[in-house]
């Protein structure tokens, strides 16, 4: 009976062992972000949502829940308190964690199929209907009186 309640023990430690990282969150600093003043704020909140959050990625800094998103913005506020200017965070940031994380990065040559690619793609989708619709057009032969059927 003993034998049984220690190999019980021993599977109830490893099982504790095991579940314990996977239940375990990190601890975010509950406290709120200290701005100097209103302007500063503005800045920040203006700065924010110009960037995006690496782990969401379809939400910018400021509307995004996740952890890494509150130390981002704490650390963008500790930046900007540091007499960064809006650029040189961006560029901390991209250096970081490459220009994923600006919502309108600068137009370059390496991504500018991003920037004309729909509207080129748009523009040969419209071609294309407007064949389409002239060839069948054509095709289309007037009937004669002896082939209606009112």
């Amino acid at each position: 009976m003993t034998r049984r309640v220690g190999v019980a023990l021993v599977a109830l430690a490893l099982a504790l062992a095991w579940a314990s990282p996977v239940m375990a969150q990190a601890v975010s600093d509950p406290t709120p972000l200290q701005y100097r003043d209103a302007a500063e704020e503005a800045r920040f909140h203006a700065l924010a949502a110009e960037l995006r959050c690496v782990q969401c990625q379809n939400q910018s800094l400021a509307d995004s829940n996740a952890q890494i998103a509150h130390d981002l913005r704490r650390e963008v506020l500790v930046l900007m308190q540091q007499g960064n200017s809006d650029a040189q965070i961006k560029q901390f940031l991209v250096d970081r964690y490459g220009e994923f994380v600006l919502y309108r990065p600068p137009m370059e040559a390496r991504n500018a199929l991003l920037w004309f690619g729909p509207p080129v793609a748009l523009l040969i989708g419209a071609g294309v209907l407007i064949w389409v619709v002239r060839r069948r057009s054509y095709g289309i032969q007037p009937m004669d009186k002896s082939e209606e059927r009112w």
